[in-house]
């Protein structure tokens, strides 16, 4: 007797799969590690500082000064992310009527295939928003009929734009110190483009102060991040990865960056936040489920399902409920570089 669809993918087989399934690390889950809570709404503390506030020197028998909490409570909510794939009709008939077992091993490893896929997709989605924050120190949300941005409270003091470090007398490493001065902490890291840190290795002021005047050489990224040291400047790291999106019209692709290509940003060592995690009405509507261990689901779930009877319906989908926090905005600094 032909197995259904429910047979062939069961719940707990596709989280299984997925709990074993290494994906590719992403940079945004290193700045932001994910967490996993169970509430789609999340209290963070904005206009924080760590930089400390002294206290007074007293005279015995007096009254101390009284301190004031300077960081304000922010109420954000988990962004619901999800893609989903439909199985053909003719791919169900194969499925659960194929030719030999060859075939249906076949059409079962395409269908895992699409599942990692869709994973894949809320996973690009998320570092999106990591990214944007990053850079920006906003989350900008108009897709499906959102509208909406976030402000993570980076001071206008640490973000400058429209810097050209293409004119004769840019000096790149000046601006960086000037740039690190600004923060009350001293910066752990720098992230940018390969196309902006191109710029800084054949800047004239840097090749001057790596080898001398009028030296012809290109210093490697090893050479400026060693001086760079040497100053108390972090070193320089780049993230160029890329994702596609599906053009509105449904006929191919467009490639985006997750970190804009003009973005200069100084970092501290630490995480920057998290990537905070919620429930999905598809997991919670799985806690009814005996044959599912819950404790088996994942930050992105993925199921496959039957949705509609005429046509025949069988969907493919994953779906997560995710936003990223920041808890140091002002230990960031933000820079726009001109790329003509």
């Amino acid at each position: 007797m032909p197995k259904s669809i429910a047979e062939l993918f069961p719940q707990q087989e596709i989280l299984n799969y997925l709990k074993e399934r290494k994906f590719k690390a992403m940079m945004g889950e290193e700045l932001f590690p994910e967490v996993k809570k169970q509430s789609l709404k999340f209290d963070v503390l904005t206009n924080k500082s760590r930089t400390p506030v002294t206290a007074s020197v007293h005279a015995f028998n007096t009254e101390a000064e009284i301190g004031q909490r300077e960081a304000e409570k922010m109420a954000i909510e988990a962004c619901l992310i999800k893609r989903k794939m439909q199985l053909k009709e003719e791919d169900i008939i194969a499925l659960q009527a194929p030719r030999n077992e060859a075939e249906r091993n076949y059409l079962m490893r395409e269908v895992y295939n699409d599942i990692e896929n869709l994973v894949q997709s809320v996973k690009a989605r998320i570092e999106r928003m990591r990214m944007e924050v990053t850079a920006t120190g906003k989350l900008t949300l108009k897709e499906n009929g959102l509208n909406i941005t976030v402000d993570y409270g980076v001071p206008d003091d640490n973000k400058i734009s429209n810097v050209n470090w293409d004119l004769e007398s840019a000096n790149p490493i000046q601006d960086m110190i000037k740039w690190r001065n600004q923060l009350d902490s001293a910066p752990g890291r720098i992230l940018t483009s390969n196309t902006i840190l191109a710029k800084i290795l054949s800047n004239k002021a840097v090749v001057n102060a790596l080898f001398g005047k009028d030296s012809s050489r290109i210093a490697s990224v090893g050479e400026l991040n060693n001086y760079l040291n040497q100053l108390k400047l972090p070193s320089i790291y780049t993230y160029d990865e890329k994702y596609r999106k599906e053009k509105d019209n449904g006929q191919g692709y467009d490639k985006f960056r997750y970190f804009p290509e003009n973005a200069f940003v100084m970092l501290p060592s630490d995480p920057l936040g998290e990537t905070l995690y919620g429930p999905t009405a598809e997991e919670i509507r799985l806690t009814g489920n005996p044959s599912v261990d819950m404790k088996s689901v994942g930050k992105i779930l993925a199921m496959v399902y039957d949705e509609t009877l005429d046509p025949v319906g069988t969907w493919e989908k994953a779906v997560a409920t995710a936003i990223p926090s920041l808890n140091c905005a002002d230990e960031i600094f933000q820079a726009t570089i001109n790329l003509a």
